[in-house]
């Protein structure tokens, strides 16, 4: 999944940016609201983490003009302390969720996680498709029980396949989700992190739960379906 940070405390953006990669995200960072907007109306991310306090376009300003031209991603507004009305205003402005300077790192990750279920059909933190189960929270990953270890590309690739599961995604798709901008990509990558995946959570059971859909994408599919 991908994260956008807007954030002009280049430490605390940092820190956060470090946490998120650590954690498996793909993050993008913007360090003043003008750059922020321009990444935000032009590259696709998952949740986008918005401070209120930024140069050239303050963050409320920011989350009106993205709203305004349909933007939906959902916001978690970053805000200090006793900002009470910011916090007000930006829920009123089209903001989902927000956290107060300082905030603990875990609660950050736990919105993170809330709104992405919220944009989903999968609603609880562990994804169960057929015996399959996936822990959004833990990144542990079982089929038929047993654990199944997975690199943190792999797990990124099947966690976003997860949350769409019964749905064809396409390998654009995959890639704006899962790959950064500087990453280092053969036109046949996806396709690869594919194969590993099935010869992972696939190659030992006769129910296949990963399929090419022929000239579309990937789709994690359940047997119910």
């Amino acid at each position: 999944m991908r994260i956008l940070i807007i954030e002009d405390e280049k430490d605390l953006a940092f820190i956060i940016k470090k946490g998120l990669e650590e954690e498996g995200y793909i993050v993008d960072e913007a360090n003043d609201g003008e750059e922020g907007q321009y990444m935000a109306e032009n590259y696709p991310a998952d949740v986008i983490i918005l401070d209120i306090m930024l140069p050239k376009i303050d963050g409320l300003t920011l989350l009106s003009n993205i709203r305004k031209k349909a933007i939906t991603t959902p916001v978690i507004l970053l805000t200090a302390r006793d900002a009470i009305l910011d916090k007000i205003k930006g829920l009123d402005t089209g903001a989902d969720d927000y956290l107060t300077k300082p905030f603990v790192f875990d609660e950050l990750l736990a919105r993170i996680r809330t709104l992405i279920r919220r944009q989903s059909a999968v609603k609880e933190s562990v994804i169960r498709i057929d015996d399959l189960e996936i822990n959004t929270a833990t990144h542990e990953v079982t089929r038929g029980g047993t654990p199944v270890t997975l690199s943190a590309r792999e797990y990124a690739l099947l966690e976003y396949l997860a949350y769409n599961k019964d749905n064809v995604v396409s390998r654009t798709d995959i890639v704006e989700h899962i790959y950064n901008e500087e990453s280092d990509m053969d036109s046949n990558i996806v396709d690869v992190y594919i194969n590993y995946l099935r010869n992972k959570l696939d190659k030992d059971h006769d129910h296949k739960l990963i399929h090419t859909v022929r000239g579309a994408g990937y789709m994690l599919k359940s047997g119910q379906t």
